[in-house]
């Protein structure tokens, strides 16, 4: 970035860049006011930045016969009522007839107010703008959008902007107030001169003007697609504040203290001699990065991701070995209990052989249990504590707790990751592991995650068998029992995924209860077992154990199979109404097979029709097994909003920017909010604080977490 002086104005540092929405007074104002808030619309910045979400072109008036001629294009034209009637077949409707020296038209309105027909009376003369069609009576516009005008009336110069609108709040409405609320706001450009000139970015006052009033002979295409430099000029003004806010809450963690665990050592190399197979190359080099933070004295916010079977518990459970080496707890904490005990049987199958004291804490556990293992955790003699949401209770308390571990930390909110951290002791700060078998795409890591670093397990370990996947239609459910039954038969165990637990009048689906019932009738000769989230854990545990041990040849389950079960000998896997799950989940769920010798099959039965959406997810799940491609698809499926979950309980999504086809402009912003960041000046300080109160106002708060 420049190194020129920051010649935006002094006063971007001292004078707000939004001001309250001006107050109001009548009842209908105070009415406005409130619709305009429900919006977020809350300052005149808000307003100003509330862009259109398209244009009409109100610039022209067609003649009533040339419009007529375009038939199914949308046109304006303007003529006298001639006719005026209100008829009742095939119901109520009201029809007026406009005309002007060259044709005439009809207006239809099928929803109309008394105060329409005197408004519309004959011999007034109206403008009206809609898609011309050919009916049974000629041409004609129904529900156009209309006013009446006088003669000569003067044509808008830019094209009418359309903005989203809440309930009860009309365009005419939004207009106003944001026509007003730019006569108000403070224009200071908050993106300093030498960064707009490097990058050729437009002045932000004038890209907004435009946005708002584009005139006549703008390329509109550019406005439609946002590839114009006025939605560069916004997008970029957007992805700093978001680059901004988020390394400036990093820094701010980086002044916190954190115990330092700088030992790796008898318990850390015991542990590796101890494992039945080496650390691939990928999960070596993760492991080197996380142990360099840990000996830090500021506190590690790490991301370690990775694909289904790439080996992220074993990475976790080194982490652990540093932090107790050097004389520390540490906590992981799972989203299910079923993942959380798969945690502990195989971590404590590991460590407790090595003299390390591991604890069990779920919010199942009997009274007796949970204190027992409360009092471990806050007595110190549990060196790791695994467990569910429990251990971010009140009443649990840790000794010296030097680092978190949280697994699948898409499924907690901000908050509960935030009190496990905070059970810090001396004032210390642990460090934090989050873990996601959900491969984030690049360009979402680099926005939504500029706080964390980030780690990938890019390389599976050796010996995974590659997955075949098929797309069945429900018609064929007697073909795939059989192919179940000859699976077992032939030694192998398979998995049977539905999608609910009993019958629901609003998804007519199979549901696991009567698929365990039809599959036990089919297949006398097999042991089917059932397992789903409303069991009792010690029932869904006798299960999941006795499949295990290969006594049980058939699982049919719901989604709590999803992360964490590693069965080997399971090579087939059923999923009942594969086009109601996600991408990421069905990834998942495919995950459980493909873990031993055996080539592994996953059968994806659907329910015909399959709308696009489901027919995308389907074709991706036959093409590509890499998780890190279905993540990018995923994305572009569903949105960065519904990709990310929990992590983005209040966090205000991309309004402008997206992330397919704006990586470029990402990529500057995080360039721009490093060099910022990084200037020890007064001025870069004023910009930033000027340019976040902008974009982000009073909701910068919740990013610090």
């Amino acid at each position: 970035m420049p190194a020129t002086k920051d010649t935006a104005p002094a006063r971007a540092a001292g004078k707000p860049a939004a001001k309250p929405v001006a107050k109001q007074t009548t009842p209908v104002q105070k009415t406005i006011e409130s619709k305009l808030a429900k919006l977020g619309l809350r300052t005149d910045m808000d307003l100003v930045l509330h862009l259109p979400m398209r244009y009409e072109d109100e610039t022209e008036i067609v003649p009533i016969r040339e419009a007529c001629l375009r038939g199914g294009h949308v046109s304006q034209v303007e003529g006298i009522v001639t006719k005026n009637e209100i008829t009742y077949k095939p119901r109520k409707q009201l029809l007026v007839s406009i005309a002007d020296e060259t044709s005439d038209i009809q207006l239809r309105f099928m929803n109309f107010y008394g105060s329409q027909v005197k408004q519309l009376a004959e011999g007034t003369r109206v403008r009206a703008r809609g898609e011309v069609r050919h009916g049974f009576f000629g041409a004609e516009m129904v529900h156009p959008v209309y006013k009446v005008v006088n003669e000569g009336a003067p044509l808008p110069n830019s094209l009418t902007p359309v903005y989203p609108a809440g309930e009860g709040l009309s365009q005419t409405v939004l207009r106003r107030a944001i026509a007003d609320a730019m006569k108000r706001v403070d224009w200071t450009d908050t993106v300093p001169r030498a960064v707009r000139e490097q990058l050729s970015l437009a002045e932000f006052q004038p890209a907004v003007r435009l946005l708002h009033y584009p005139p006549p002979d703008v390329d509109e295409n550019a406005l439609i697609e946002k590839t114009h430099p006025a939605w560069t000029r916004v997008k970029f003004d957007e992805l700093l504040a978001q680059q901004l806010s988020l390394k400036r809450a990093q820094n701010a963690r980086r002044e916190k203290g954190a115990p330092q665990l700088t030992t790796v050592g008898t318990l850390s190399s015991a542990f590796l001699e101890a494992l039945p197979f080496k650390l691939t190359r990928a999960q070596a080099r993760v492991v080197e990065e996380i142990s360099k933070d840990l000996r830090e004295g500021y506190p590690m916010q790490r991301l370690l991701q990775g694909d289904v079977g790439s080996g992220k518990t074993v990475v976790a459970a080194l982490a652990a070995a540093q932090a107790i080496d050097s004389g520390y707890q540490a906590a992981l904490m799972a989203p299910t209990e079923i993942l959380a005990e798969q945690h502990f049987r195989k971590i404590a199958a590991w460590m407790e052989p090595l003299g390390v004291k591991v604890a069990w804490l779920t919010g199942s556990l009997k009274k007796k249990e949970k204190q027992a293992a409360s009092d471990m955790a806050e007595s110190g003699e549990a060196n790791l504590v695994i467990g569910t949401h429990a251990l971010i209770q009140d009443t649990v308390q840790f000794a010296k707790l030097g680092l978190v571990l949280v697994d699948e930390q898409h499924r907690f909110g901000v908050g509960q990751r935030l009190t496990l951290r905070n059970k810090g002791s001396d004032g210390l700060v642990p460090h934090q592991l989050m873990m996601s078998a959900t491969p984030i795409p690049r360009t979402l890591a680099m926005t939504y995650y500029a706080d964390l670093e980030v780690s990938v397990i890019d390389e599976l370990p050796p010996g995974r068998t590659p997955i075949v996947t098929r797309a069945i239609d429900q018609n064929r459910r007697d073909e795939v029992i059989e192919r179940v039954h000859a699976a077992a038969l032939e030694g192998r165990q398979v998995y049977w995924v539905c999608p609910l637990i009993e019958e629901s009048e609003a998804l007519q689906l199979q549901t696991a209860t009567d698929t365990f019932e039809t599959l036990a009738a089919s297949l006398p000769d097999l042991v089917v077992g059932l397992v789903h989230g409303r069991m009792k854990p010690a029932e869904k545990q006798v299960i999941m154990d006795a499949f295990s041990r290969g006594e049980v040849h058939v699982l049919v389950a719901t989604t709590v199979i999803e992360v964490g079960v590693d069965v080997p000998n399971a090579s087939l896997m059923v999923i009942e109404h594969a086009e109601r799950f996600g991408l990421s989940q069905l990834h998942q769920l495919r995950g459980r097979v493909g873990r031993g010798q055996a080539a592994s099959v996953c059968l994806l039965l659907y329910q015909s029709p399959l709308g696009q959406v489901a027919k995308q997810r389907l074709m991706t799940m036959r093409e590509t097994t890499d998780g890190f491609e279905i993540a990018r698809r995923d994305l572009e499926i569903r949105g960065p909003g519904e990709f990310l979950g929990a992590r983005q309980s209040g966090e205000a999504m991309l309004r402008f920017a997206n992330l397919e086809t704006d990586q470029w402009i990402v990529e500057q912003a995080r360039d721009v909010a490093a060099w910022l960041l990084g200037s020890d000046r007064a001025e870069a300080e004023a910009v930033v604080d000027a340019h976040l109160l902008r974009w982000l106002g009073g909701r910068e708060e919740f990013l610090k977490v």
